[in-house]
């Protein structure tokens, strides 16, 4: 009777959609931006009441949508016409509890085995799942012996196979300070085809967001930094490895304006367009560095996902989980 209870709290806390609640606006700053997104497209609210929304990833063999509550360690399940319901639940940490302010599952990932792929802040691991068999594998929780952080982040090549995710501190206890790191940096790794864990880039302050570019040459990595508030983009080889970075967009000036600034999560579409979010909305730049335009939210938006027939774009921001039909479409 008392979990009765709980559910039944938990679902009136969460407002389900409403076809008529809408949040924010589009921009256009380049006129590029005109073939990719509609200035007048509606940016719908289709459920709200989250502690913090992230990680939405579309299940194409269902048609529904996950995306983690990291505070509250649970995976949601959205499906039009449905009601919400909590998918996985620990969806992070299976240890006891209290751990952190953010113990669960943060980006996820359907991987070309078509599983459910999980970054776990509360386990500190890569862990993927099979739908139609139950029980988790862990893909890798460190490197050279060494636990991870709280990985954060995830994408996968879709040549290769080959996993590059990122590791900062935000799942842990005391962040940064936390007595229980074992790196002494915040790393983005590759996990290769035979579960190799090799170290991308340790020079980085607070790597969040990662997307592989259509062609599969590039990887791009946002950093949730007020120091580096940027995007870098790797060379990625023919086996997977990757090579220097190059900053390809500097988000310093916007970030001194108040505007945009910091990056979380990010997806590219199929032209090779970022769709990068962070401070304000989803940023829409294009594969040069050149900002095309904003989808504007007013508030830190954590990530954002293709789904649908790949054109609607689904946006976890904060409380909320949004949808906006664009003109282009995910890869």
């Amino acid at each position: 009777m008392k979990h009765q209870f709980v559910l039944f709290l938990l679902f009136c806390s969460i407002s389900l959609w409403s076809q008529n609640k809408t949040i924010g606006k589009i921009h256009h700053f380049d006129p590029a931006c005109a073939a990719l997104i509609d200035e007048q497209a509606k940016i719908e609210i289709i459920a709200e009441g989250f502690e913090w929304a992230e990680g939405p990833v579309w299940v194409k063999n269902g048609g529904y949508l996950l995306f983690s509550d990291v505070p509250k360690n649970t995976i949601y399940r959205w499906k039009e016409g449905e009601p919400l319901a909590p998918f996985l639940q620990p969806s992070g940490y299976t240890g006891i509890l209290p751990y952190s302010e953010e113990p669960g599952s943060n980006g996820l990932l359907i991987n070309l085995k078509g599983e459910l792929v999980t970054c776990e802040h509360g386990d500190r691991r890569i862990a993927a799942m099979p739908f139609q068999v139950g029980g988790k594998r862990t893909l890798a929780d460190n490197f050279e012996g060494k636990r991870f952080n709280s990985p954060n982040d995830i994408t996968q090549h879709s040549i290769t196979g080959d996993y590059y995710f990122t590791d900062p501190p935000y799942g842990m206890p005391k962040k940064e300070k936390d007595e229980s790191r074992q790196t002494p940096w915040f790393g983005v790794y590759r996990i290769d085809p035979q579960g190799k864990v090799s170290l991308v880039d340790k020079t980085l302050d607070r790597p969040n967001g990662t997307a592989v570019s259509p062609d599969g040459k590039t990887l791009y990595v946002g950093q949730s930094s007020g120091s580096q508030p940027y995007i870098t983009a790797y060379p990625i080889a023919a086996n997977g490895k990757t090579g220097k970075g190059k900053v390809i967009f500097e988000g310093s000036t916007y970030l001194k304006e108040g505007k945009y600034g910091i990056f979380d999560g990010m997806k590219v579409d199929k032209l090779g367009n970022i769709f990068a979010s962070g401070m304000g909305g989803v940023l829409i730049i294009a594969p040069s560095g050149k900002l095309l335009g904003q989808i504007e939210l007013g508030q830190f938006t954590a990530n954002c996902g293709w789904g649908d027939d790949g054109s609607t774009l689904y946006i976890t921001s904060d409380m909320y989980l949004c949808r906006v039909k664009t003109k282009t479409s995910g890869w």
